[in-house]
């Protein structure tokens, strides 16, 4: 069904499973590597190949899924960000039914910061570079950055569920959003 079909207030499909699978998938993993950062064993090195391999699906799902899971769907210019962080500031931002223009960006930041922390990861296994101190320092720099826009991912996704009155981490779970219809925004139904 079309979201701007259904009767404002109705609960419309927006996460495709692929993209939920993804995201709690990466969550786990990043959380798993993080706690096995010094464990003994090959557990975090794998768990890093397993972040890797999820950044890279939902790429590839970037481009060859539906809807809201498209990067052309949810990606704005850096002008159209800017004027929606503006509004923002300024208490008039439209709500969106897939990802607002930071939360756009935030995707795309958060899978290439994970992607660069499992790449350094990888480099400081090869023979090249095991011992190095400097891929070494990296791989930990790369690691506390991830968790900095960690942190002001879900400081975004809550700021916008209280903004909006609405349960974006159950969105997630469950796939749906309450279709806003009038008075919500000319981004509403995005």
């Amino acid at each position: 069904m079309n979201a701007g079909a259904a009767p404002p207030g109705e609960m419309v499909p927006v996460w495709d499973f692929a993209v939920r699978v993804l995201h709690w998938s990466l969550v786990l993993s990043v959380a798993a590597a993080w706690l096995t950062r010094h464990s003994p064993g090959r557990w975090h090195e794998w768990l890093g190949y397993a972040t890797l391999a999820i950044v890279a699906a939902r790429t590839a799902w970037g481009f060859i899924g539906a809807g809201h899971a498209r990067f052309g769907e949810f990606m704005r210019s850096p002008a159209a960000t800017a004027a929606y962080a503006r509004s923002v500031v300024g208490g008039r931002e439209a709500r969106y039914l897939g990802h607002n223009p930071l939360g756009g960006w935030m995707v795309a930041a958060l899978l290439a910061m994970v992607a660069l922390v499992g790449f350094t990861g990888w480099l400081y296994t090869t023979d090249r570079f095991w011992g190095i101190a400097w891929v070494e320092r990296l791989h930990s720099t790369l690691s506390d950055v991830l968790f900095v826009f960690v942190a002001l991912h879900i400081v975004g996704v809550v700021f916008t569920s209280a903004r909006h009155r609405e349960n974006l981490l159950a969105s997630m779970l469950h796939g749906r959003k309450r279709n806003g219809g009038a008075g919500h925004g000319p981004a509403e139904g995005r």
